[in-house]
């Protein structure tokens, strides 16, 4: 902004850019940006690398069942020189196990259809055609692995050509990677469709989403969790009319999420996550003129502190508690400040006041954070980092199909690579 610009702004405008420009930057601990982006602590300040004074070292298990043994036997006694015998008896001093990994290469096999002369008519027959010929060279495995390292490892089609030609001597073209993904997507769609099925009989369900890249457009990536399934959508679409047609209609019990207006009402109750008012809390607490968010922080970890015992807690004593909780809440947003960040935040409370305690009536069932559906983004946040998006729309619902398949799989324990190679060996 030049001069002549400078002077044709009015004096309210030019009074808020300076308090604009007079507010400190957000970090992690004050805001939802994440870690990565905070400025790095000086090295002289910081504590020395590697164990720490006191520190109980640990050592790996023994693996129960060794393919090999190898047995290592003393040449002669140390004290008189006499050689040993190879069937000496000796009795066990230490064992310790040495691990590596076979060399791994394709298995190749060649099917070769064949015709027949008949010895009577003299005509010839041939086999039926083979299903390697009818479709991909590639089999299930293949196909699983490199799902799984483009899904949940989160490799890019140029790494995941390397890693196939640098670790098993297979050379894969992208075309070749990105068929494979469109011949699995509709395995892993008919599995998304089963828990969205069981999202939709939820009664307690937590929604989140954030930023992504679809065909060099700005698009998000959703996602929704309950007890029995997660399920991950991309759309162009940030409204509340997405949430609306995933739902179709069902409005569970509880909804969880943060302060986002599309979020609002799609629950009979609403959880509104604490974690992000803890964060504009403390934001506040550091770099405002009063005592506003220290107050509201102390109240956010009596919070918390209620949420982490509340299934070990007598009823009674839960509503003791919550009861605490609101009469302290109202006393400090009845607070009178000068302070604009300590204002702005009592706002946003006082708006999400009757949303805050509603886990203390719902007892190890509704958390007091969206932490969950957080960590269920934090690898789609990853992928739009390394690869910069998805290329087609149809890639990011193959990808949402597959991480609503292994992430409900996880819910019941399953490792993600056998829950991906079961879809593709269907």
């Amino acid at each position: 902004m030049n001069r002549e610009e400078l002077e044709r702004l009015t004096k309210p405008e030019l009074i808020e850019m300076l308090l604009g420009l007079q507010r400190p930057d957000k970090t992690s601990r004050t805001s939802s940006k994440p870690p990565s982006t905070d400025r790095k602590a000086k090295r002289e300040s910081s504590r020395p690398g590697g164990a720490k004074f006191g520190h109980k070292g640990h050592a790996r298990d023994l693996e129960s069942a060794p393919d090999d043994h190898e047995y290592h036997r003393p040449a002669h006694c140390r004290h008189c020189g006499l050689p040993f015998s190879e069937d000496a008896p000796g009795s066990v001093l230490g064992e310790y196990d040495e691990i590596d990994l076979p060399e791994v290469q394709p298995i190749v096999k060649r099917h070769r259809r064949m015709q027949c002369r008949c010895a009577q008519c003299g005509k010839t027959s041939a086999a039926p055609l083979p299903s390697a010929a009818q479709g991909t060279p590639f089999g299930p495995r293949i196909h699983a692995l490199a799902l799984y390292l483009k899904t949940n490892q989160l490799f890019s089609y140029k790494r995941l050509q390397g890693v196939f030609g640098d670790l098993f001597g297979l050379k894969l073209s992208q075309g070749a990677l990105m068929n494979m993904f469109k011949r699995s997507a509709p395995a892993f769609a008919a599995r998304r469709d089963d828990a969205l099925a069981a999202l939709r009989r939820a009664d307690v369900v937590a929604c989140d989403e954030t930023g992504a890249r679809i065909e060099g457009c700005n698009a998000y990536q959703w996602v929704f969790c309950s007890s029995d399934a997660v399920v991950h959508a991309a759309d162009f679409r940030r409204a509340a009319q997405l949430v609306r047609d995933t739902m179709a209609g069902h409005k569970p019990e509880v909804w969880i999420s943060d302060r986002y207006t599309g979020q609002q009402g799609h629950g009979q109750r609403h959880q509104t996550c604490l974690a992000h008012l803890d964060r504009k809390a403390r934001f506040v607490a550091e770099h405002g003129t009063d005592l506003i968010g220290m107050r509201f922080q102390f109240w956010f970890a009596r919070a918390f502190a209620l949420a982490r015992d509340i299934s070990t807690l007598a009823v009674s004593t839960v509503k003791t508690r919550k009861r605490g909780l609101i009469r302290d809440l109202d006393a400090i947003l009845k607070t009178t400040t000068t302070c604009t960040l300590a204002r702005d935040l009592i706002g946003q409370i006082r708006r999400a006041r009757d949303q805050l305690l509603t886990f203390c009536d719902f007892a190890g069932k509704v958390d007091a954070t969206n932490n969950v559906s957080e960590r269920a983004l934090r690898p789609s946040v990853i992928q739009r980092k390394v690869t910069n998006g998805y290329r087609a729309k149809w890639a990011a619902d193959a990808e949402a199909a597959l991480r609503s398949t292994v992430d409900t799989a996880r819910l019941s324990g399953r490792n993600p690579f056998s829950t991906i190679l079961g879809a593709v060996s269907a």
